[in-house]
C-alpha cells in the first residue's frame, strides 16, 4: 500500500507540471509533424497526404539554403558580440564605478523592452536621410548607408539591434559568475606576477566558462527564433537578404498559405536546433570547467 501511495504522489507531483508541457508543446508539435505530411493550405477543410514530398522540396529548395545561410550568419554575429560585450561590461562593473546600480539598470533596460517597440525606434534611427545614426556618421564624414534597404547592410542593421538588446542580459549573468570567483585566486596571480591577459586566460575565462556555455546555447536558440525585429524592420528583404529559416516559415505559412510545406520546415528547424544544442553541449566538455 505504501508503495502505491508513493507512486501516486510521484504521479501527482510530476504529472501536474507536465500537463502544460503536454498541452502546449507535445500535442502542437505532434500535430505539426502530422501536417507536414499533407498539402493543407490553411483555409480549405480538405487536404491530401503527400508523404515526404514537403521535406524533399524543402531540402532541395534554393530558398531553404539561402535562409539557412542567413540564419547561420545572423546567429554567429549575434552570439559572438553578445558574449564579448556581456563579459566586458561585467568586468568594467566589477571595478566598482559610482552609480553602479543605475548603470546596470540602464544596460539591462533594452532586454526588458519589447523587441517590436525597440525595432520601431531603431527603424527611425536607421532612416537614411534624417535618422540619428546617419546624422552622427555625417559629422565625421563617414559613409551614410541605406541601412534597411541595402542588401549588404540590412542584416548588419538587425544584428546591431539584437546585440544591443542582449548584451545587458549577458552582463548580468557574467556579473554573477565573476562575483563567485574567490579573491584569493587574483591575489595568487598577482604574487606570481601574472599580467592582465594571463589572469583573464587562466582565471576568469575558465571559471566563467559554464556561464559562457549557457549564454551561447540560449543565444543560439534565440537567434534561430528571431522574428520580431525582421518583421518590423525589413520583412525578410531586401531581396531575401534578411530572410532566416523562421521568417521563411512565416512566409510559407501565412503569406503563401502552404501549411504543409511550412510545418515541414518547422520540423527541420526543431531538428537543427536540437542538433546544434547537442553539438555545443558535447563540444563544451573540452573547454567548460565546472
Amino acid at each position: 500500500m505504501n508503495r502505491f501511495g508513493n507512486v501516486g504522489k510521484l504521479l501527482f507531483f510530476v504529472g501536474i507540471p507536465m500537463i502544460p508541457l503536454v498541452v502546449f508543446w507535445f500535442v502542437p508539435m505532434a500535430v505539426s509533424v502530422w501536417l507536414s505530411f499533407t498539402n493543407w493550405d490553411y483555409i480549405s477543410p480538405t487536404f491530401d497526404y503527400v508523404g515526404i514530398e514537403n521535406y524533399t522540396n524543402a531540402l532541395t529548395s534554393a530558398d531553404f539554403y539561402s535562409a539557412l545561410k542567413n540564419t547561420i550568419f545572423f546567429g554567429f554575429w549575434t552570439i559572438l558580440p553578445t558574449i564579448f560585450f556581456g563579459l566586458l561590461l561585467a568586468l568594467l562593473l566589477r571595478k566598482g564605478l559610482k552609480g553602479l546600480t543605475g548603470f546596470k539598470a540602464f544596460l539591462f533596460a533594452p532586454w526588458i523592452t519589447p523587441m517590436v517597440a525597440m525595432s520601431i525606434v531603431w527603424s527611425w534611427i536607421y532612416e537614411p536621410d534624417v535618422g540619428l545614426l546617419n546624422q552622427v556618421l555625417g559629422w565625421f564624414n563617414l559613409p551614410q548607408p541605406s541601412w534597411l534597404t541595402d542588401s549588404e547592410m540590412a542584416m548588419w542593421a538587425i544584428i546591431i539591434v539584437t546585440v544591443w538588446k542582449n548584451a545587458g542580459w549577458a552582463m548580468l549573468f557574467y556579473a554573477d559568475a565573476l562575483s563567485k570567483i574567490p579573491d584569493e585566486l587574483y591575489e595568487v596571480g598577482n604574487i606570481e606576477g601574472a599580467g592582465w591577459l594571463q589572469r583573464m586566460t587562466t582565471i576568469v575565462i575558465p571559471l566563467v566558462s559554464p556561464t559562457t556555455l549557457f549564454l551561447v546555447i540560449i543565444s543560439a536558440i534565440d537567434s534561430i527564433q528571431a522574428y520580431d525585429q525582421i518583421q518590423v524592420m525589413t520583412q525578410g528583404g531586401p531581396a531575401g537578404s534578411t530572410r532566416t529559416l523562421l521568417y521563411l516559415y512565416y512566409q510559407m505559412a501565412f503569406e503563401q498559405f502552404n501549411m504543409g510545406q511550412a510545418t515541414a520546415l518547422a520540423t527541420l528547424i526543431v531538428i537543427l536546433t536540437g542538433a546544434l544544442a547537442l553539438i555545443m553541449f558535447y563540444g563544451s566538455k573540452r573547454w567548460v570547467h565546472y
